[in-house]
């Protein structure tokens, strides 16, 4: 157990879902939930994030950089009506869901907003192992986003990674077996869809790489089985 507070950004989905209960039972100390909206079009992410963290029993602080996102634009997961699936309009090498320096520009308001309460320690769901092609998740840009953030505010800041070379089946069974029960029933009311379909859509990129973490787990669904 790491004696010291923490923020967790919790964005809804299953990754940083498991992410929370991870730091609940690493941290034996106040663990807080911190969603940063940013104008995702998929908006039913906030609602799940609300309802895991009223299952986990930790505060949830929400920032608004709608705007900021916005006026950025480029991305599909910002812009209504483009196709998710398709490749990124200005690199074609990446998915159209990147979203240009998302997790740089999270990571650095979850550390001033940490810094305010006199917090060191971030914990975020990036992996560079099952993803999606993000730049912003690979190891070695949080590791220079860290050192950044610790010369920028003048201290350490430490940026928590524990799903970053698992596949998405070893985080699935590490929610099942390894961290507390309400993990998985949290999950049952996370959010991954990029369309923001109840159910799923099961055709999105996003989806199918979570129906293929958990098939290869050999394990249903908490949130199929849910609205099953």
């Amino acid at each position: 157990m790491i004696n010291k507070p923490a923020v967790v950004l919790l964005s809804g989905g299953q990754d940083s879902t498991t992410c929370l209960f991870w730091a609940l039972q690493n941290f034996d100390d106040e663990v807080l939930a911190l969603n940063i909206l940013y104008g995702q079009r998929h908006k039913i992410e906030a609602e799940a994030a609300r309802k895991i963290a009223y299952i986990a029993g930790v505060d949830l602080q929400e920032i608004h950089a709608d705007q900021i996102f916005k006026a950025l634009g480029n991305s599909g997961l910002i812009e209504t009506g483009s196709d998710i699936s398709s490749s990124h309009k200005t690199d074609p090498s990446l998915p159209a869901s990147f979203v240009p320096g998302r997790n740089i520009m999270f990571l650095t308001i979850a550390a001033a907003w940490a810094y305010s309460r006199g917090i060191n320690d971030i914990v975020t769901g990036v992996c560079q192992t099952d993803y999606s092609g993000y730049p912003d998740c690979r190891d070695n840009t949080i590791k220079s986003v860290q050192v950044a953030l610790s010369l920028g505010l003048a201290k350490d800041i430490i940026i928590h990674t524990p799903l970053m070379w698992m596949t998405k089946s070893e985080t699935v069974l590490i929610a099942k077996d390894d961290l507390a029960s309400s993990c998985w029933r949290a999950l049952a009311y996370s959010h991954t869809c990029y369309e923001g379909k109840i159910p799923p859509c099961g055709k999105c990129p996003a989806c199918k790489l979570r129906s293929k973490g958990f098939d290869e787990a050999g394990l249903v669904d908490p949130l199929l089985e849910r609205l099953s």
